[in-house]
């Protein structure tokens, strides 16, 4: 096919009519779409910011009326009146501090052990801790009541267990706060908190024999709770012989025993494999209209049937029942399949029934669970 050859004036005229369509089209992009609208000027630059004087907090307005009240030359009486007066711990701390920074003033024993008081009911245990360290470095002058304080509060935190016998030696040191019946109560309950298992009792056994010899040395006499937690401790490691001598000594001080102070040695001589004085103490105990706490009823009736000493578990057991307490399944199973084995199958059986209907609590499950064992133990 031959190529077509367009003139020179056409192919002129079509490239004259490109290149005036494309100005035209720019001319329209570069052009605003309103001629007419104007630009307008530039904002003026914002005026400087005038900053207005920051108004008082609630806090700061009491916390300079308290200032306020405070006159020149005033006493610890003052200060102590105005800590106790507040119920923010944190403008009370507020308070201490800034009273303490005046020249001429100290605070004393009362201040510390109001402001430590209002920390630890305000849950402000940091500053409680602060206020701890300052006491033991001798900031003021101690007292008993405030050393009991700091001893209590660090028994309660764990990793402040050491500091409290700190502040015990801090008191055995000085003339005037020597420990009372309620310091060595808070030692005593310390580390009877910390009898977790045998091996770790052996550990704190020899602090309460410590405290106990150092209580009679200074001449304070232990109450029934003090002589409870030393014949506890001593039960717990087994030393039976020693919680029999500190129950003997009660009579001594006055102190009449209680329901612990019985349970802690049946326990105890059960565990150790001495049955017959543990029931002596559990006669004596009834005896006194005393009432035992659950576990100790089953660990006594479980020792004294795997000892055969069936009429006796027996006799307890129903003791239990009628103080509307409730066996477990390990224990009526030693009772009644210990007296299977002996022979006494008939006497199991009616046991059971017996049993059946004094526990109110027995129901359908527990009752067949324990048949079915008694026919098992039977048969064997």
């Amino acid at each position: 096919m031959a190529r077509q050859i367009l003139p020179q004036r056409s192919l002129t005229t079509t490239l004259s009519a490109f290149l005036y369509r494309r100005s035209i089209s720019a001319a329209a992009v570069d052009e605003p779409l309103n001629p007419t609208a104007t630009v307008p000027p530039p904002s003026p630059p914002p005026p400087p910011h005038i900053s207005n004087l920051r108004t008082r907090t609630p806090l700061e307005k009491q916390f300079e009326t308290w200032l306020g009240k405070l006159k020149p030359g005033f006493t610890s009486y003052d200060v102590d009146e105005a800590l106790r007066a507040q119920t923010d711990p944190d403008l009370a701390f507020d308070i201490f501090r800034w009273t303490g920074q005046q020249r001429g003033y100290k605070h004393t024993s009362t201040t510390y052990l109001t402001m430590i008081q209002i920390a630890v009911s305000g849950k402000r245990y940091f500053q409680a801790e602060t206020l701890v360290e300052e006491i033991v470095a001798g900031a003021c002058s101690g007292s008993v009541p405030l050393y009991n304080s700091v001893i209590k509060f660090c028994c309660g935190r764990k990793f402040l267990f050491n500091r409290a016998f700190d502040v015990y030696k801090k008191m055995m040191n000085g003339e005037d706060t020597k420990p009372n019946l309620e310091t060595y109560k808070l030692l005593l309950d310390s580390l009877l908190r910390r009898f977790n298992n045998v091996n770790v009792c052996y550990v704190y056994l020899r602090g309460v024999k410590s405290l106990s010899k150092q209580m009679k040395a200074s001449g304070v006499i232990p109450d029934t709770f003090a002589s409870n937690m030393i014949i506890k401790a001593h039960a717990k490691c087994h030393e039976l012989d020693q919680s029999i001598r500190v129950f003997r000594e009660m009579g001594l001080y006055g102190n009449e025993p209680n329901a612990y102070t019985y349970c802690y040695l049946i326990h105890g001589l059960c565990e150790k494999g001495r049955v017959g004085e543990g029931l002596g103490f559990y006669k004596e105990m009834r005896g006194k209209s005393l009432v035992p706490k659950g576990s100790t009823y089953m660990i006594l009736i479980c020792s004294l049937a795997m000892e055969q000493l069936f009429k006796d578990s027996i006799k307890v057991i129903f003791d239990m029942l009628n103080d509307s307490m409730q066996p477990d399944m390990l224990t009526y199973k030693t009772l009644l399949e210990g007296l299977c084995r002996e022979g006494r199958v008939d006497d199991a059986f009616d046991i059971l029934e017996e049993f059946r209907k004094k526990d109110s609590f027995m129901n359908e499950k527990t009752y067949k669970n324990l048949l079915n064992g008694l026919h098992y133990v039977s048969c064997k």
